[in-house]
């Protein structure tokens, strides 16, 4: 259902037991503390994956902590007990080392997933927000001589002669990347992709089966202290800001012009709060997506260079290297986000850049 509801009370007075699965990871770790700021009782729920965790997270003593995962029901029900509110950051993120990885997306996304909207089910808890991304749109939206356009998958032989824009059929010229906005058409191109995807459908059938509503929340790049980092699976600001930690300069892949949304973890939580807060508000039996980003458009390379300038580190360097099914350009419209859940970002990309170039990342995987 896509009904517009009203916009949501001030939760900052109200108390509510949240789970927060993932509650150990990046930004299920924000989510964590901007709730405990608004006095909220706080539940995690982390398998604590030796993929994703170079070592034991420091857990706050406000926290009740459970080891445990979300494909496991007995575990999930566990978590459930007396809990308001969820908010699903559990997933296995990034692109991957290759389709063999696809049945570990599977089960830990998807399966996860339905494990636990059937353990809420069980539970009585009608209120999700779940973390989705932008990935489920593919490629961004563009404008063609013709209207709008979305365009297909680009071609290794483009990619190796630089041409690295999608082009208009109809001028023979690159075509102009546009705003996505939440209704435009989904298209998932990798595992991960689909696997997200796969999570909003299942969030959209439990809503609609047992009047509990949900928020999907399509994060951008995402970007702040305590991000992981030498993982296969970590974001290209991580990847960046490894390389200026040892010394190395930050390699860019295609002519560094890709167009991005960089949104900090302290505006993503903050986001996930006035979600919650719609959830207790909106219509029942509601499932609603939001985009998350900043409202501001820079590229790969401006990222590089002002996390180097920061890092008093050596510039980056254009590589024209390129991962096939990488997009070109994507970046979001948040406006629903801000007229609907009164939410607006608090971190400008110079200061959180500033802010990122020497901080901590999280203990490296081995």
């Amino acid at each position: 259902m896509t009904e517009t509801p009203a916009a949501p009370t001030a939760g900052a007075g109200v108390q509510r037991h949240l789970l927060v699965t993932g509650g150990a990871g990046f930004i299920g770790g924000a989510v964590v503390e901007a709730a405990l700021e608004r006095g909220w009782r706080v539940r995690v729920l982390d398998s604590l994956r030796r993929d994703v965790h170079g070592g034991l997270p420091a857990v706050d003593p406000r926290v009740e902590f459970v080891v445990g995962d979300v494909t496991d029901p007995a575990g999930v029900a566990h978590a459930l007990r007396d809990i308001d509110v969820v908010c699903h950051q559990a997933a296995k993120v990034g692109l991957g080392v290759d389709f063999s990885d696809a049945p570990d997306y599977v089960h830990s996304n998807e399966v996860g997933t339905a494990v636990l909207l059937a353990g809420m089910t069980a539970a009585g808890i009608g209120q999700l927000v779940l973390a989705s991304s932008m990935v489920v749109y593919g490629e961004g939206s563009y404008r063609s001589a013709a209207g709008f356009a979305r365009p297909g998958p680009r071609l290794a032989a483009d990619l190796d002669a630089g041409r690295f824009d999608p082009i208009d059929e109809a001028t023979g010229e690159p075509l102009e990347p546009v705003l996505v906005g939440e209704d435009d058409p989904l298209d998932p191109r990798n595992v991960y992709a689909s696997s997200k995807l796969g999570q909003e459908y299942l969030a959209t059938a439990w809503s609609r089966s047992t009047g509990g509503t949900a928020a999907a929340l399509r994060y951008h790049n995402v970007y702040g202290p305590g991000m992981p980092q030498n993982t296969p699976y970590a974001g290209v600001a991580s990847l960046f800001r490894s390389a200026l930690q040892r010394g190395e300069a930050p390699r860019v892949f295609e002519d560094g012009r890709q167009r991005r949304d960089f949104v900090h973890v302290r505006d993503i939580a903050s986001a996930n709060l006035a979600a919650i807060d719609w959830t207790g508000t909106a219509r029942a039996g509601v499932f609603r997506p939001f985009n998350v980003g900043s409202g501001t458009v820079h590229t790969i390379g401006d990222m590089a260079t002002a996390l180097s300038a920061a890092a008093g580190g050596p510039p980056p360097v254009v590589t024209g290297d390129y991962r096939l099914g990488d997009v070109r350009h994507i970046t979001a419209s948040s406006e629903r986000l801000r007229t609907e859940l009164g939410w607006t970002p608090s971190v400008s990309f110079e200061a959180g850049m500033r802010e990122f170039a020497t901080a901590p990342l999280r203990a490296a995987v081995v």
